[in-house]
């Protein structure tokens, strides 16, 4: 097993892109293995975590012996073991949402797979919708699975806006850990009396301006970072990928026309809307057709950045946000380039954990490691001390 001075160790299951992973790894942890059903995904992953192996294929044709091995660890060398199940089954946008969707069960399969490791932290994540599914009793069976192998286990739901990521999103951890360390979830560190929310313009403005259909690949940047987020986006590349934005009907980019920035379908003449949105009421579809202003956090990204769907109009363009920008909006650095369709890409990054609110969870699990092991070490001190007096 690697140090603690060579940073820990990490499996990431249910990985897709990798969102998770790149947080952790941005806080020094090593991703040894990626598991994910998405193959598409899984390439994603594999090109984007050179040290890593990715193992494809549904969860539950995956052997804990394959893991430990692809990993070159034994059991219980594995310091955290991170993922999130499928959220489908639980998303408050699934309508049919509940115990009977197969994807609500594959939380069972994450703790299959502790119980098969032994890991020294977990790390799952959800979206909030999950607490409320049977009346809170997959929550109740997430917390009795962990206790029965051991770990102490905490639940918080974290804003991704609170610690830096440009966009309004609720994400549920559960962190546990079977070596009653302390479990500390990260604090906030933008919001009212800290630093400033990063906002939708803040993330994108120094992207370039491309019209609807256009080539957005392997572009070059058009002006110096504008803030340090941007900066911290490029991490000193020159090359921007995932740029393309998607070929709207015209009939669409007329309605664009239309919608200011802060409007939505509301602002669209009549004539123009959609058949069904025709007999909305003014009160229903409060994102929809919606153009933020420069100054807003963005809506949460969803597995694509349709304009029938939410709040993803470009602040100045008449054109949906690219992946890219999409990207930069889940916090992604730009040399993070995704593969496969343009479908595919988005539906990517939709599904993601944004990578600086994973960071900011290691860092919380990574202070806690560090401020036991310093505990244990100065407890340690003070017996030696003592056994000296007694000689």
């Amino acid at each position: 097993m690697l140090t603690q001075r060579d940073g820990l160790t990490a499996i990431d299951l249910f990985c897709g892109a990798g969102g998770l992973s790149e947080g952790f790894r941005q806080a020094g942890v090593n991703i040894l293995v990626g598991q994910d059903f998405d193959e598409v995904a899984g390439h994603t992953f594999a090109s984007t975590h050179k040290g890593a192996c990715f193992i494809g294929g549904p969860i539950q044709n995956v052997g804990v012996q394959d893991l430990l091995s692809r990993a070159g660890v034994k059991r219980g060398e594995i310091d955290v073991l991170i993922g999130g199940p499928p959220c489908q089954g639980y998303s408050v946008y699934n309508h049919q949402r509940g115990v009977d969707d197969p994807r609500a069960n594959l939380f069972r399969e994450y703790l299959r797979i502790v119980s098969g490791l032994n890991p020294r932290w977990l790390v799952m994540e959800n979206v909030t919708g999950i607490q409320s599914i049977a009346d809170g009793k997959i929550v109740n069976e997430i917390f009795t699975g962990m206790r029965n192998l051991g770990y102490n286990v905490k639940m918080q739901t974290l804003k991704a806006e609170e610690f830096g990521v440009p966009q309004e999103r609720r994400r549920v951890f559960f962190i546990a850990n079977r070596e009653n360390k302390n479990i500390e979830f990260p604090e906030p560190t933008h919001g009212v009396g800290r630093l400033p929310f990063i906002t939708v313009w803040d993330a994108i403005s120094d992207l370039p301006l491309i019209k609807n259909g256009e080539n957005g690949e392997a572009l070059t940047y058009v002006c110096r970072p504008q803030n340090s987020y941007q900066m911290e986006m490029r991490k000193g590349g020159k090359t921007i990928f995932n740029h393309s934005p998607s070929r709207l009907a015209p009939i669409n980019e007329a309605r664009m026309r239309h919608i200011p920035p802060g409007g939505s379908w509301r602002d669209i003449p009549f004539d123009l809307l959609p058949d069904g949105m025709k007999r909305a009421k003014r009160s229903d579809h409060t994102k929809r057709y919606g153009r933020p202003k420069k100054s807003d956090l963005a809506c949460t990204i969803l597995t694509k950045c349709d304009v029938h769907w939410g709040a993803y109009i470009h602040p100045v363009q008449d054109r949906a946000f690219t992946v890219r920008e999409a990207a930069r909006l889940q916090s992604f650095p730009d040399d993070f380039v995704f593969s496969g369709s343009r479908t595919e890409q988005y539906i990517q990054v939709g599904n993601a954990v944004p990578p600086l609110l994973g960071r900011r969870v290691a860092e919380a699990i990574i202070n806690c490691d560090v401020s036991k092991r310093k505990a244990l070490k100065l407890d340690h001190f003070h017996m030696n001390n003592r056994e000296l007096e007694f000689v």
